[in-house]
């Protein structure tokens, strides 16, 4: 099992998020279902449970909700071409989820049977600034603070991070 992220978004996005928005995909046959419903050409939101199961919702779907409000192997965005996985991405300012998030969703998509294009397509590096608490999103290698111009770490930080607000 890889990292554990929990949710770091804010608790009122948490609260009016719900639950339950996601659908878990275990095989193709899931798949088909669910793009029958989905918006066509519309990427998902989807997270990866903590027992490996791919859980897909619409784009406007809160990871947090689609997640149940519990804990994830990753999270992000995902785009089929049919039922093959065109584009997927670790977008999502929920659970600001590291690159090396990857392999959980590899494995989800393998065991339910779906081809993918063996890594993310497009990669976000989130990083919480330890000054202001800050959630951002590292954009051409600059780990400045879009909030206060702190440096931001190097390394993902939001192990133990909850909600907003200065770092504990």
């Amino acid at each position: 099992m890889g990292r554990r992220y929990r949710y770091v978004g804010p608790d009122d996005v948490r609260r009016a998020a719900g639950g339950g928005t996601g659908t878990g995909i275990r095989g193709v046959a899931d798949l088909e279902r669910w793009l029958a419903d989905a918006e066509p050409g519309e990427p998902a939101t989807f997270v990866v449970t903590l027992d490996g199961v791919l859980r897909l919702a619409p784009r406007r779907s809160e990871h947090v909700a689609c997640a149940e409000g519990a804990d994830v192997l990753a999270a992000g965005e995902m785009g089929f071409d049919g039922t093959d996985v065109s584009a997927v991405s670790n977008q999502s300012t929920g659970y600001c989820p590291d690159p090396d998030s990857w392999p959980a969703v590899a494995a989800s998509l393998e065991r339910a049977g779906i081809a993918h294009p063996g890594r993310y397509t497009d990669l976000i590096t989130f990083r919480r600034c330890e000054h202001c608490g800050e959630r951002n999103i590292v954009r051409d290698g600059d780990f400045t603070c879009a909030v206060c111009g702190g440096t931001l770490p190097e390394q993902w930080n939001f192990a133990g991070a909850s909600g907003l607000g200065p770092a504990r």
